[in-house]
């Protein structure tokens, strides 16, 4: 395996690493003018993502991620939710930021961590230079949890930043053990990342705090109901993912999940959350799986038409409105919609109501 052998101290002199260098999504470099490009249908990039770099990559192991400290290759090939991460100097992604922002407004930046011993100092200079440069544009943080604690949540708040992600991803622990934990030889447990998860929310308040969750890495079903009605109850905003495989990780031969199942899901998920359906409303099959749903069709119908539960999840802009739609995040340029960076119109929702075939699961579509 290619790993980086130059000391830490020598580093900065021979790569371009962070705080001075970040990645930033394909979409957000096409949105700031650093990469051509153009989004399908006038969609905009709401947020600009950005990620820690260094030589290593991630010291975290997780079975689909490519990132992954295993991963065959050099970590400055690796590419991150199946899309590149072009690297920059943070002082010009924050000038084209500030630029940005005095021509048309930016909703929201967000800096993901990586698993390094010197990510949570450099994410604190990494926060302070895009608040120095435009202190009026939100910031969120997906922080690594197992390097985390209270002090340093307690720093970032005031620090300026106002949302905190958490990569739970797996839908239970038994799921976290395999994908992301003891299994994968990594370094994360469950246990941590639902201390941190709390801790933040005691932090940042209810519903500022989110976790990533992945459909599609061999949860069930009903693991992944619980999991929304629990977060629901922790105050906690649950941020959906669908799995797409990575090449040359652990997980790259598993197949992604049929649109239909991940439609399901995003329905049941926005019943739970916006219109308190009980988890008791949802049976499943003898492998874990929605069997029926039990839910007034004028209810299921108003969410279908809303559009919103097929939408990215993600942290709002200064007015409250969704800002991280990242395009391209869930899916390629001429692939199926798997959460749609805008609101579906009226085509889109006939598709949607063909992926769903809600006659199969509600006795009130039968």
């Amino acid at each position: 395996m290619n790993r980086a052998l130059v000391p830490f101290r020598e580093q900065h002199t021979q790569f371009q690493i962070s705080p001075e260098y970040a990645r930033i999504s394909m979409a957000a470099a096409i949105e700031l003018g650093l990469k051509p490009g153009r989004f399908l249908r006038d969609c905009v990039c709401g947020c600009v993502n950005l990620l820690q770099n260094y030589p290593e990559g991630c010291y975290a192991n997780c079975s689909y991620c490519g990132l992954a400290r295993e991963r065959p290759g050099v970590p400055e090939g690796n590419s991150f939710i199946r899309v590149a991460w072009p690297l920059y100097p943070m002082a010009l992604i924050a000038e084209r930021i500030a630029e940005r922002e005095h021509l048309s407004g930016v909703g929201r930046v967000c800096l993901s961590q990586v698993q390094d011993h010197r990510s949570n100092d450099d994410l604190l200079s990494m926060v302070a230079l895009i608040r120095s440069a435009v202190p009026t544009v939100p910031v969120a943080a997906l922080v690594n949890a197992t390097t985390m604690s209270l002090m340093w949540l307690e720093r970032l708040r005031s620090a300026g930043v106002s949302n905190i992600g958490i990569g739970l991803d797996a839908a239970s622990k038994r799921i976290f053990e395999k994908a992301r934990g003891r299994e994968t030889c990594g370094p994360h447990t469950w246990e941590q990342h639902i201390e941190i998860m709390r801790l933040a929310r005691g932090v940042f308040g209810p519903m500022n705090v989110n976790c990533h969750v992945i459909v599609g890495l061999g949860e069930t079903d009903m693991e992944l109901v619980d999991l929304f009605a629990w977060l629901k109850q922790e105050e906690v905003a649950a941020y959906l993912f669908s799995f797409n495989p990575e090449p040359g990780t652990a997980m790259q031969h598993i197949p992604r999940q049929p649109i239909t199942r991940h439609r399901r899901i995003q329905l049941v998920k926005h019943l739970v959350e916006e219109f308190d359906i009980a988890p008791s409303a949802v049976s499943y099959d003898p492998g874990g799986f929605i069997a029926s749903v039990d839910v007034d069709r004028e209810l299921i119908d108003r969410a279908i038409e809303s559009g919103t539960p097929f939408m990215t999840d993600g942290c709002p802009d200064r007015t409250g409105v969704m800002a991280c739609n990242r395009p391209f995040g869930s899916y390629r340029p001429g692939e199926e919609f798997r959460d749609y960076p805008f609101v579906p119109g009226e085509s889109d929702l006939e598709v949607i109501r063909v992926q769903l075939n809600l006659g199969e699961i509600c006795p009130a579509y039968a």
